[in-house]
């Protein structure tokens, strides 16, 4: 059985740095992408970072220099860490796993393709 479990989100105030992390289980985990995804109310989601097996990173334009995307495959974990914090990084991030493509902006463009799926973890930016 998959399983990705998200942790780490929270309320953090405009500047501020959360670290989001993403246990994966049931699958082997280092041979795909993973990656994460995030959606705010009334939006569509949208695709934040990927990390393919190779260890080669890719980020959306709004959270590049911000954001980074790292694994631990000994621990079959993936994190997001997130630094300079915006009001508009406000959303519920998702992990996903257990997909491969070569480049951001495909992957991101047949994501209701991904199998593996978190449940989700709120992440809320006050300014």
């Amino acid at each position: 059985q998959v399983q990705l479990v998200e942790s780490g989100g929270g309320s953090v105030q405009a500047g501020g740095s959360l670290r989001l992390t993403c246990v994966a289980s049931g699958y082997a985990y280092s041979n795909y992408c993973m990656g994460w995804f995030r959606q705010a109310p009334g939006r569509e989601r949208e695709g934040v970072a990927v990390i393919d097996s190779g260890g080669t990173t890719s980020y959306a334009d709004s959270v590049k220099g911000r954001f980074t995307i790292s694994t631990d495959n000994a621990k079959n974990t993936l994190y997001l860490q997130m630094n300079s914090l915006k009001t508009e990084d406000t959303a519920m991030y998702y992990c996903a796993g257990g997909f491969s493509g070569s480049s951001f902006a495909g992957i991101v463009h047949y994501s209701n393709l991904i199998s593996y799926w978190g449940q989700g973890t709120q992440v809320t930016v006050s300014s």
